[in-house]
């Protein structure tokens, strides 16, 4: 953490770092938390040239719930994260990629000099799903229809969070990380730290994320993630990258095969 940095000392931002400029933010995917990007910390010190910040998305975590969940309400629900000024790239997972997108339209205007005085610069987004069934789209919906669920044990709680993030597997249960996304009761019972309703936020429109967005953008996808492919990724217009043989939690598997993707983003559109 850079103690100097007010935004680091908010309490929905789980890890953070570095200084000056420009600023990266790191979102994670449905029900992870900002401690997802734990692997990336010592990278980004060697070789983010400015300040990064990976939060808790709105209702995960550390961060409170919203009212209700949309990807303007997520962006929204990071605002006071920047400074005037801040020159914000975005890396983002899943729906932290949409949440990126959401999030470009809400800094600075240059030519008008309105907004809130910081701008996004680039959004990369990996394993963003952008293909969805009627029957996906339900099944999300019930999921945020559901009431918390609660657990007998820590190790219960854990499976199921493990599951939900799409971490099993890739993050043993004893990783410091998971204890980000659990949350124990009095009674010694245990929940997940997400609010199920942030399943309702549902598919997100890419054509019109896209179209609100003067940024350079880039999509990516590991070459065995089974939620998006690559002529999906090719129809939306943008610019796009697979990362071979990782799969949807790439940004996990091998977080030095995913910052030479954002490293080289960043250098190609300067």
């Amino acid at each position: 953490m850079t103690d100097g940095d007010p935004a680091t000392r908010d309490p929905r931002v789980a890890l953070g770092g570095g200084t000056g400029q420009p600023v990266l933010l790191l979102l994670h995917g449905m029900g992870a938390t900002g401690a997802v990007w734990r692997g990336w910390a010592g990278l980004l010190a060697d070789r983010w040239p400015g300040r990064w910040l990976a939060p808790d998305l709105p209702g995960h975590g550390g961060s409170a719930p919203l009212d209700r969940y949309s990807f303007a309400s997520f962006a929204d629900g990071l605002a006071g994260l920047f400074a005037p000024g801040d020159r914000v790239v975005v890396f983002g997972h899943s729906l932290g990629g949409a949440v990126g997108l959401a999030l470009a339209g809400r800094g600075s205007d240059e030519s008008t000099g309105t907004g809130p005085g910081w701008a996004v610069e680039a959004v990369v987004g990996l394993g963003v799903k952008v293909g969805w069934t009627a029957e996906e789209v339900a099944r999300a919906a019930a999921l945020a229809a559901r009431p918390v669920a609660w657990y007998d044990s820590r190790a219960e709680a854990v499976q199921r969070y493990l599951r939900v993030s799409g971490l099993l597997g890739l993050v043993e249960p004893d990783d410091p990380m998971v204890d980000a996304g659990i949350v124990p009761a009095e009674d010694g019972r245990w929940r997940l730290a997400m609010d199920p309703c942030a399943f309702g936020v549902g598919a997100p429109e890419m054509g019109s994320l896209l179209a609100a967005v003067s940024v350079p953008v880039l999509l990516a996808r590991g070459e065995r993630d089974p939620m998006v492919g690559d002529d999906e990724l090719a129809r939306l217009g943008v610019a796009s990258r697979t990362l071979s043989g990782l799969g949807h939690n790439a940004h996990v598997e091998d977080p030095a095969a995913a910052l030479a993707l954002l490293e080289w983003f960043v250098a190609v559109r300067s």
